[in-house]
């Protein structure tokens, strides 16, 4: 069984551009992202994430999300803890 989250970024002005003109123009595709499982059901988390158009600018401009880890579909913490416990997964994993 899994377990699926939807999270859409909130229409709230970006910290950065405070002070300057900016509207939430569209969405980026979803992207999902594995996290910690939950009572031993895998969870995934759908993220929807905004563009926002800068008067100022001219430009699109986006919030920085460091959530997913690079080269991964996990978030931070969750690769963190298989690198953390590589070798104790792999054992249980080779006991299978």
């Amino acid at each position: 069984m899994k377990i699926f989250t939807s999270l859409e970024e909130n229409n709230s002005i970006l910290e950065n551009f405070k002070d300057t003109k900016v509207h939430s123009k569209s969405f980026f595709p979803e992207a999902t992202i594995q996290d910690f499982p939950i009572r031993g059901k895998n969870v995934y988390l759908q993220i929807t994430r905004r563009r926002w158009f800068s008067h100022t600018t001219g430009k699109i401009v986006t919030r920085d999300w460091s959530l997913v880890a690079k080269g991964t579909r996990m978030t931070n913490e969750f690769a963190a803890f298989f690198k953390r416990n590589q070798s104790v997964i792999t054992q249980l994993t080779l006991q299978l």
